[in-house]
């Protein structure tokens, strides 16, 4: 079976557009959320982690009659950054599939021509259209899914994009995931009480919940065999383990004990016959919810066999905010950068760590010390996935 490598990839969020501005917005460890740009945000707490206006496409605006959202236009940049990034030239189009992850999709455009603000056209538009206005871009004819079980959405679309590849379906896929403001989604976390007043806040003691952030993160997977006989340029890790699970549990919240989380990641760390010695850096799902962030923190301790005050773990939602179906996505880029530079960022500090979260949050930028990167995503419903990467080379 052919490995799965990451031969480019694309990121456009809170932190600016661009792998680089990316990867220096990691390393200042500075961000905080700002009120959202919409006046129709009539909600106690309508704060947000947006893509700043100077780095937001402006286009495309459509396809054929099909009008393009936000998400769209974040998901199509990102995408072409990847592909210039792969040094992609002619591929056959039917060998070339589109997976992205999304939770709202285009749902932003809808609430726009609710409030009478919205583009021209004929207020008709697919909610989840991000992967045709992908693959219709690309101009690719293989397979072209949009997977949206909410927060894990990404982690699940990297993984089927895997197995396109793994059973010569395909030799590229443009994957990854997209997410942008929908008024709905901040509104219902509002009548929850999930939203942060000050910043999202993963594994603070003082924590109350979490705060959402947009951005889309696109990677070109590609059979390991494909990419050596193109001459791809670089590999910035394989895609070397998965593990799904589902709580069965709850509708919102995660099943205490962790038992089903804990199974994704130890069965992921066994597909990519990782040790936990040889684990370099955790990218975890910490949201800044209650329950959230203390199970997983408990069974990292687990699964780390007793390395819970070595192994340093990278929380990343502190920075991006909580970018739902695009989460494990974004995830993915900053482990395979992290994999590629060989250097784990420094954590934003928490103000005072939670005690019940046992693990290490360092707050200095240290070298990378282990061949793997961990990264979890879970999701309402009690979906599971973490993913493995690991370091490669063409």
């Amino acid at each position: 079976m052919d490995d799965v490598l990451i031969t480019g990839m694309g990121v456009i969020s809170h932190l600016g557009n661009g792998v680089d501005a990316f990867w220096q917005g990691l390393s200042a460890a500075r961000s905080s959320p700002s009120t959202a740009a919409d006046p129709f945000a009539r909600m106690d707490l309508p704060l947000m982690y947006e893509v700043p206006d100077a780095d937001v496409p402006a286009g495309p605006e459509r396809y054929g009659d099909l009008v393009l959202g936000r998400g769209s236009r974040l998901a199509v940049e990102a995408a072409r950054q990847a592909v210039a990034d792969a040094s992609l030239a002619y591929v056959a189009p039917e060998r070339v599939a589109v997976v992205i992850g999304t939770g709202m999709g285009d749902s932003g455009l809808h609430e726009e021509w609710r409030s009478g603000d919205g583009p021209a056209g004929d207020h008709w538009s697919p909610t989840f259209s991000i992967a045709s206005a992908v693959g219709s871009w690309f101009g690719a004819e293989g397979a072209n899914s949009s997977v949206s079980n909410a927060c894990a959405a990404s982690g699940f679309g990297l993984s089927m994009a895997a197995d396109l590849i793994r059973t010569g379906e395909a030799d590229v896929v443009i994957a990854g995931g997209a997410e942008a403001y929908s008024r709905v989604a901040l509104g219902c976390f509002n009548r929850l009480g999930a939203i942060d007043p000050e910043r999202c806040r993963p594994f603070d003691l003082h924590r109350k919940g979490t705060l959402f952030g947009e951005g889309a993160g696109m990677m070109i997977l590609e059979s390991a065999s494909h990419a050596r006989a193109r001459k791809a340029p670089r590999v910035y890790a394989k895609l070397s383990g998965i593990g799904w699970s589902c709580d069965a549990f709850h509708t919102t919240a995660p099943e205490p004990t962790g038992g089903q989380i804990s199974r994704a990641m130890r069965e992921a760390l066994a597909e990519a016959g990782a040790g936990s010695d040889r684990i370099g850096c955790v990218i975890p799902h910490g949201t800044g919810t209650q329950l959230n962030d203390t199970v997983e923190s408990q069974v990292l301790g687990e699964v780390l066999d007793g390395r819970r005050d070595q192994a340093p773990v990278y929380s990343l939602k502190a920075l991006l905010g909580h970018t739902g179906g695009a989460a494990a996505a974004l995830a993915a880029v900053a482990a395979a950068q992290i994999l590629h530079r060989g250097t784990v960022p420094p954590n934003i500090a928490p103000d005072e760590q939670d005690p019940a979260c046992k693990i290490y949050l360092p707050t200095e930028a240290a070298p990378l010390e282990g061949e793997f990167v961990l990264v979890n995503a879970y999701a309402f419903g009690g979906n599971n996935v973490s993913l493995v990467l690991e370091e490669a080379a063409v």
